[in-house]
């Protein structure tokens, strides 16, 4: 079986660093895009298996970035989980609207990030709406 691709979508280094590290360690094969053009153009090129996209993005936000992808027939069935620093009751339900498979806040556990993307690939066990925060609680 081959490597799932992952695309993060993120205009933070760090995280996109830190996002690498851990999932190459899990052995997810990782690329990645700084904005929402280059987010949307990656997409199209490498046909990842998962999104995971910042919502405070340069070049398209991260909702423009969901739409477009939604609207693509390409790209439409792309599982996205949206991972963002922003305020979780202000966009959670609009990540979700727009067609999240999952919202995660900022900083998020790895332990949570995993169990997230496992959930979301295989499809099993899966709750829309899951949100995880920094404390680990479930809502």
């Amino acid at each position: 079986m081959s490597q799932r691709k992952i695309l993060v979508v993120d205009d933070d280094p760090d995280i996109r660093l830190s996002l690498h590290v851990r999932l190459k360690a899990n052995n997810y094969d990782v690329c990645f895009a700084s904005d929402g053009v280059t987010g949307i153009s990656e997409a199209q090129k490498h046909k990842p298996d998962l999104i995971i996209l910042d919502l405070g993005l340069p070049a398209g936000d991260g909702f423009s970035v969901l739409d477009r992808l939604r609207a693509s027939d390409n790209l439409a069935l792309i599982p996205v989980i949206v991972l963002t620093g922003r305020d979780r009751t202000a966009s959670k339900g609009l990540s979700l609207k727009a067609g999240a498979k999952a919202f995660l806040q900022k900083p998020v556990a790895n332990a949570q990030l995993l169990s997230v993307i496992r959930q979301v690939l295989d499809g099993k066990g899966y709750a829309p709406g899951i949100v995880y925060d920094l404390g680990g609680a479930v809502h």
